[in-house]
C-alpha cells in the first residue's frame, strides 16, 4: 500500500499544528489607541513644528501644502533635524526611496557615518544629501531612453510625501521619498509623471474655479483611496509550488468541488490566524502614518481586502507601495504568503485595486460632492462632466494604463470590470443629465433622501445619491469615482497619472468653451449649462448603467463604438497613438520619448512575464506532473496484470482507467513539446509581433497544456500528486 509521505502531506500536517499555536502579536488591554501611535515613524507636521525653527517650518509647510518650490536655503537645517529625529528612532542609515518602472520600490542605504576635521567619527547628514542622491541607473528599465553604459541617474526628494523610518530586523533606516530621473532629466520612474499630472490638474482646476468666482482656493489635489485585495495562503504551500514562487499564480491546478459558489466567505468572520497577521500589519502601517480603515474577507476563499482613508494622490501611491511591501514581510512572520497577482487561482475571483479618486481644494471642499441639490450645482456638474469627458476621450490610454499579463486573466472574467472602458453614474444623476440634455429643469430632487424601513426599533437609513455598480470599470459612488479596473499587483501611479492628465485636459477644454460663450454675450449660467449640455450629448456612448458582466454589453458596446481591447499588447499600443502623445505633451506630463519608453518597458515586462510562466509550466509538466502520472500508470498496469494472472482477463473498467491515463500522458507530452517549440520559433521575432503572438498563440497553448495537467490531477491517485491542491491551499490556513 502506498503511504502518503510526500512533502505535500508533511506540509499539511505542519500547517495544522500551526493553527493550534497562534501567538497574537498585539492583544490585551495594553494595546495603545491608534491615535497615539499614528505617524510616530514619520517626520510629520507635529514633528516638524517641534524640530524646526518657526520660519524654516513655515517655508517647508508652504512647499508641502501649496506646492511651492523648495527653498534650498533651508535644506541643511531640515537635513540636520530629520537626521537627529531619525537617530532618536534608532536609524543608522538613510536612503532615497523611489519607484522605478519595475513597479516595485528601490533604495540604496548609506550610513550617517562621517568624519570631522580631526578624523573622529561622527553622524552627519547634509542638505545636499537630503535633496539629491545618485544611484546607479544602468540596471533599471528605461525603455531605450539611455544605454547601459550611461549609469548616472539622480533621485530628488519629494518633500510633499513624509520622510519615514522603516524597521529592519537589526536596525532602522530613514527613507526619503524621491523621484528618479536620468542624467539628462528624463523621468525614469512612476512618481515624476504622477507629480507632473497633479500639477497639470491643479492648474486646470484652479482656472475653472476662478471662472466660478472662487478666489480663495490656492490648490486643488486629486485624492485617492486604493482598496487593496489579496490572497493569503500558508507559505509551505507556496514553497512546494514553483508557479506560485516564480510567477505569483498557479499555472496548473484542477478546480475544487467547493470554490466561492456558497458565497459564505464574503464579509465572514476573519480566522484567528489571519486576524493576527492583519492586526500586526495594521499596527506597522499606523506607525508609518498610513490610514488603513477597513479589513474584511473578500468573495473568494482565502481572499481579503484592506482599504485606506483618502490621501493626496502621490502620498497614496507611496503608501500603497509600502503596504504591499509590509504585507510580504509580515506575512512571512506568520508563515503566510501574500499573493498579489491578479489571478492566482483559476475558476475563482481574481484580485484588483479599486482606486477611489476625487478632487479636493485647499478649502477642504470635495469638487465631486453634489451636495444636497446636485441638479442646481453648476460647479459640480462641470467637474463631473469634465471627468466623464476625460474617460470618453481617453478611454484607450486609460485601458493601456491598467494593462498587464496578470490583468489579462482578470478583466472581463465575470468577476471584474471588462476590458471595455465605460462610466456608471447611477439613476439619479442619469435622470438629471437626461433632463439637462432635453433642456428641462430637474426639480424633483429633495434635500434629504431616506429609506423607510418600517421597523419601529430601527432608524431610517440615509440613501446616497447613487448606488454602487460593482461591474463598472469607472463608477461614480456619491462624491468620488471608483476606478475599479486597476490590477492588484500594480502601482497605482501610472493609472492615476493618466486619469489626472485626461481630466486636466478636459477641464481646460470645458473652461475655454465656457469663456467663449461668455465672450458672445451669453449669461454665465447659460454658458455653463450650454457646455454641460453639449458634453452630456457628446459622452452618451461611454455612459452605461447596466450589468457590465453581461454578454449583451459586449455587443452593445460594439454598437456604440467602444473598443474592447482584451489583451495587453493591443492595449499598450494605444500609448503610441498621436492623440495620446498630444495629451501628455500638451499638459507637460510626459515627453514623446518618455511616453514611448514606457510603452517599451511595459511591453518588455509582458514578454518576460510570459517567458517565465512558459518555462515554469514546461518544467512543472515534465518534472512533477509527468513522473506522478507515469507512476500512477505503472500502478494501474501492475494491478491489471495481477488481475489477469488470477482471472485471466481484467475488468473493462480497469482497462479503461489505464487507457485514459495513457492517452492523457500522451497529450501532455505532445502539448509540452508543442509549447516549447512554439516559443523557440518566436525568439527572433520583433518585439511587437512577438507580444501579439504570445497573446493569441502562446497563451492558448499554455491553457491546453494546463488542461492536460489538470485532467491528470483528477485521475492520479492523491498520494502520488506532488503539488498542493486548490482545496488545501484555499481552505487550510
Amino acid at each position: 500500500m502506498h503511504c502518503p509521505s510526500s512533502a505535500r502531506f508533511l506540509a499539511i500536517q505542519e500547517i495544522r499544528r500551526r493553527q493550534d499555536r497562534i501567538v497574537p502579536h498585539l492583544s490585551g488591554p495594553g494595546v495603545k489607541p491608534i491615535s497615539s501611535i499614528f505617524g510616530e515613524s514619520t517626520f510629520n507636521a507635529r514633528v516638524m513644528q517641534e524640530k524646526l525653527p518657526k520660519n524654516v517650518c513655515q517655508k517647508l509647510e508652504a512647499t508641502i501644502r501649496r506646492g511651492q518650490p523648495l527653498d534650498r536655503s533651508i535644506a541643511d537645517v531640515v537635513a540636520h533635524a530629520v537626521k537627529e529625529w531619525a537617530m532618536e528612532k534608532g536609524a543608522t542609515h538613510f536612503c532615497h526611496w523611489f519607484q522605478p518602472m519595475t513597479g516595485l520600490t528601490a533604495e540604496k542605504h548609506d550610513s550617517f557615518l562621517s568624519f570631522d576635521e580631526n578624523g573622529d567619527p561622527i553622524e552627519h547628514f547634509s542638505g545636499s544629501q537630503l535633496i539629491q542622491s545618485e544611484p546607479d541607473a544602468s540596471s533599471f528599465p528605461s525603455g531605450g531612453m539611455r544605454t547601459t553604459f550611461e549609469a548616472r541617474g539622480y533621485t530628488a526628494w519629494d518633500s510633499s510625501s513624509p520622510i519615514f523610518v522603516m524597521d529592519g530586523p537589526n536596525g532602522r533606516t530613514m527613507c526619503v521619498p524621491s523621484v528618479f530621473i536620468s542624467y539628462h532629466g528624463e523621468a525614469l520612474d512612476k512618481k515624476t509623471p504622477l507629480l507632473r499630472s497633479m500639477r497639470a490638474l491643479n492648474d486646470a482646476a484652479l482656472k475653472m474655479l476662478r471662472v466660478f468666482g472662487n478666489t480663495t482656493a490656492v490648490r486643488v489635489v486629486p485624492t485617492v483611496g486604493p482598496e487593496q485585495e489579496y490572497f493569503l495562503i500558508d507559505r509551505a504551500f507556496q514553497t512546494l509550488r514553483p508557479d506560485l514562487l516564480l510567477c505569483g499564480r498557479t499555472l496548473i491546478g484542477a478546480r475544487p468541488p467547493k470554490g466561492q459558489q456558497l458565497e459564505d466567505h464574503y464579509f465572514g468572520s476573519i480566522k484567528s490566524r489571519v486576524q493576527a497577521f492583519v492586526q500586526e500589519l495594521e499596527h506597522e502601517l499606523y506607525k508609518l502614518g498610513i490610514p488603513v480603515k477597513t479589513r474584511h474577507n473578500e468573495v473568494a476563499p482565502s481572499q481579503f481586502e484592506s482599504a485606506p482613508i483618502f490621501e493626496e494622490a502621490n502620498v497614496a501611491a507611496d503608501h500603497n507601495q509600502i503596504l504591499m511591501e509590509l504585507m510580504r514581510q509580515i506575512a512571512r512572520r506568520h508563515d503566510f504568503a501574500v499573493l498579489l497577482h491578479e489571478k492566482p487561482f483559476d475558476g475563482i475571483n481574481g484580485t484588483g485595486k479599486h482606486n477611489n479618486w476625487s478632487l479636493m481644494d485647499s478649502n477642504n471642499r470635495n469638487l465631486l460632492d453634489p451636495g444636497k441639490s446636485p441638479s442646481e450645482n453648476l460647479q459640480f456638474l462641470v467637474f463631473l462632466m469634465a471627468t466623464v469627458r476625460a474617460v470618453h476621450h481617453r478611454a484607450l490610454v486609460l485601458r493601456a494604463s491598467i494593462a498587464s499579463s496578470g490583468n489579462d486573466h482578470r478583466l472581463g472574467a465575470n468577476e471584474a470590470p471588462p476590458a471595455i472602458i465605460s462610466v456608471y453614474l447611477g439613476d439619479q444623476l442619469t435622470r438629471i443629465l437626461d433632463s439637462i440634455e432635453r433642456n428641462m429643469h430637474e426639480a424633483q430632487e429633495t434635500d434629504e433622501r431616506l429609506i423607510r424601513l418600517g421597523l419601529s426599533n430601527l432608524p431610517d437609513v440615509s440613501q446616497d445619491y447613487t448606488d454602487r455598480n460593482r461591474t463598472s470599470p469607472f463608477a461614480f459612488t456619491g462624491n468620488k469615482f471608483e476606478f475599479r479596473a486597476v490590477g492588484s499587483s500594480a502601482s497605482i501611479a501610472f493609472p492615476i497619472t493618466v486619469l489626472n492628465t485626461a481630466v486636466a485636459e478636459s477641464l481646460n477644454h470645458l473652461r475655454e468653451a465656457i469663456e467663449a460663450g461668455r465672450e458672445k454675450g451669453t449669461s454665465f449660467e447659460q454658458a455653463v449649462m450650454g457646455v454641460v449640455r453639449s458634453t452630456i450629448s457628446e459622452t452618451k456612448a461611454i455612459r452605461f448603467e447596466g450589468n457590465n458582466y453581461a454578454a449583451e454589453w459586449v455587443e452593445e458596446a460594439a454598437r456604440r463604438g467602444l473598443p474592447n481591447l482584451t489583451r495587453t499588447p493591443e492595449a499598450l499600443a494605444q500609448l503610441l497613438l498621436p492623440e495620446s502623445a498630444e495629451m501628455f505633451v500638451n499638459t507637460g506630463v510626459l515627453t514623446h520619448e518618455e511616453l514611448h519608453a514606457r510603452y517599451h518597458v511595459y511591453l518588455e515586462r509582458y514578454l518576460k512575464d510570459i517567458d517565465i510562466e512558459v518555462d515554469t509550466l514546461i518544467d512543472m509538466a515534465r518534472t512533477q506532473v509527468l513522473p506522478a502520472a507515469i507512476e500512477h500508470q505503472s500502478l494501474l498496469a501492475q494491478s491489471i496484470d495481477a488481475v489477469n494472472r488470477v482471472k485471466g482477463t481484467a475488468p473493462a473498467a480497469q482497462t479503461a482507467l489505464l487507457d485514459a491515463c495513457v492517452e492523457e500522458i500522451g497529450r501532455l507530452h505532445e502539448r509540452t513539446e508543442g509549447l516549447e517549440n512554439l516559443v523557440k520559433t518566436l525568439s527572433g521575432v520583433e518585439e511587437k509581433e512577438r507580444a501579439h503572438r504570445y497573446a493569441y498563440e502562446v497563451a492558448p497553448a499554455m491553457r491546453s497544456l494546463r488542461e492536460s495537467c489538470d485532467h491528470l490531477e483528477e485521475i492520479v491517485t492523491d498520494s502520488l500528486w506532488p503539488l498542493p491542491k486548490y482545496p488545501e491551499m484555499l481552505f487550510i490556513s
